[in-house]
């Protein structure tokens, strides 16, 4: 995510970056649409990763982008991006239908072990108490990716600048009368005309917590809670350890060749297509 991150702040900076292809569907033919430079790909290694932006960012709304993202774009900040790599396409955007979507039992235990966290749900905001556990996270999980560094600056162009319908939901432990408990998570997400997009958590890095898990199995409850259809979470990558979870949330729909299809059924027939071609 930071190589990511850092090409889009030198994109930005960079306006003769050559023109990609339009998308038909009003109103995302207003959109031009550009690609960045190779840059080192954060989850796969020894791979460069390009990315496609929608500009200008004035113009996308929050029905727009709820388009975008229905065409596998995501957000940082206020860049909308979606995976424009050469010669890969290992990052797919995964969605969950929220009425189907039934939890395991490590789902139903980690909503048990974390169910009297207090949640509370604002606009996007600065805190600094918000600041310090993004870096203690960053620091315990994503150790050397450059974001375990991040200034004031940088964290608040990442996570609480846009234009669309976003919130920060904090979790926190029950706190004593009326003063507030310790907080343990953090998420920004977006609601969309079709669904809630996940576009960020960090929370306490325990070893004996899921926090990660309950905070998926939150956000579709809020979207179904909400009539909402889907829960957006991002691009899930076979390959990946990082990104490889999302999987588990099912059923789900992955975005292949630009229609939404079972996850599952994709896999099988996958599967099936290699062993057939051997």
């Amino acid at each position: 995510m930071g190589f990511l991150r850092r090409q889009l702040e030198a994109f930005a900076a960079n306006p003769l970056t050559p023109a990609m292809t339009k998308l038909h569907d009003l109103p995302l033919q207003t959109l031009q649409f550009y690609s960045t430079a190779p840059y080192e790909c954060s989850y796969l290694d020894a791979r460069q990763a390009r990315s496609q932006v929608a500009t200008p960012s004035h113009l996308i709304d929050n029905t727009t982008y709820s388009g975008l993202v229905e065409n596998g774009f995501r957000r940082s900040g206020m860049f909308t991006y979606r995976p424009y790599c050469d010669g890969c396409q290992a990052c797919i955007p995964l969605r969950v239908p929220v009425a189907q979507f039934s939890p395991n039992r490590s789902q139903r235990r980690a909503l048990k072990q974390h169910g009297n966290l207090q949640v509370r749900v604002q606009s996007l905001g600065f805190s600094q108490e918000h600041y310090e556990l993004y870096l203690r996270y960053q620091h315990f999980r994503h150790a050397g990716g450059g974001m375990e560094e991040d200034s004031v600056s940088q964290y608040t162009q990442f996570l609480l600048q846009s234009r669309v319908n976003s919130r920060l939901v904090e979790f926190r432990e029950p706190g004593e009368s009326q003063s507030a408990g310790t907080l343990k998570m953090v998420s920004i997400l977006d609601v969309l005309d079709d669904g809630i997009s996940a576009v960020y958590t960090f929370y306490e890095p325990q070893s004996d917590a899921s926090f990660g898990t309950y905070n998926v199995v939150w956000q579709l409850q809020q979207a179904k809670s909400l009539g909402l259809s889907y829960l957006y979470l991002g691009y899930w990558i076979e390959q990946s350890q990082k990104m490889n979870y999302k999987m588990r949330f099912a059923p789900s729909q992955i975005l292949v060749d630009g229609r939404w299809q079972d996850s599952h059924s994709f896999q099988r027939d996958a599967n099936l297509n290699l062993l057939n071609s051997r």
